[in-house]
């Protein structure tokens, strides 16, 4: 990724990438934990289900059937609603002002989350982010179809295609293994951020690492970073 153009496009993660949702998300899980019979989520367990769809990690953390985890999402997703998909939630320090200069640079720029499309509609409106996308792309609403990261980053890439932004070089910024392994199906490379909700190890196959937003900038921008 050198100057002076490094990418084509870049396409971004949500949660432990531009937001950081935890409160919220520990919060209703603890209610959905009592409600189902199981010990509450301490905050260091978070990095086992922030990243990875919801339905996934009831099954895997909680040993569910898929027919119990879509019950458990339902109630979860009940709890999300009832307390509005942006309560708690708050952008990590300096993103909001590289998203808005990679946009002034003239980078089209992509969502692609494993979160449903909704939150993600309305956690962008929240903090006045939408302008700065061509495409926003999350699960779908039963998070049972276009789930996986790769689903969802071959759909950006496809709907930023559709806007006329050109996809030749494109990179995805994220803050899991999942990221990382959905961006190298479509051969699109990772950087990856440290300031997430990850194990050190699932930063492995990224084509760079960051700890914070000076650095991913410097490697998204760098005539403006050296400038």
């Amino acid at each position: 990724m050198a100057a002076p153009s490094p990418c084509s496009c870049v396409l971004w993660d949500m949660d432990g990438t531009i937001v950081d949702a935890s409160e919220g998300i520990l919060r209703r899980l603890g209610l959905a934990m009592q409600h189902f019979g199981h010990p509450e989520v301490t905050r260091a367990e978070l990095v086992h289900w922030i990243g990875p769809p919801m339905f996934e990690s009831f099954q895997t953390q909680l040993g569910m059937s898929p027919g119990e985890a879509a019950d458990a999402l339902v109630f979860y997703r009940t709890l999300s609603q009832q307390d509005g998909h942006t309560t708690g939630a708050r952008l990590f320090p300096g993103i909001a002002e590289l998203l808005h200069d990679v946009h002034t640079a003239g980078i089209p720029q992509a969502i692609a989350s494993s979160k449903p499309e909704v939150q993600v509609l309305a956690l962008l409106d929240h903090f006045d982010l939408t302008p700065y996308f061509t495409a926003i792309v999350g699960a779908a609403a039963d998070e049972s179809t276009r789930s996986s990261k790769s689903e969802v980053v071959g759909e950006a890439l496809r709907r930023l295609a559709a806007g006329g932004a050109p996809t030749d070089r494109p990179v995805l910024v994220g803050d899991r293994h999942h990221d990382v392994e959905g961006g190298a199906e479509h051969g699109v490379p990772v950087v990856f951020v440290r300031w997430g909700f990850s194990w050190p190890h699932e930063s492995e196959g990224a084509q760079a690492s960051v700890d914070d937003v000076a650095g991913l900038r410097a490697l998204i921008l760098p005539e403006a970073t050296d400038a």
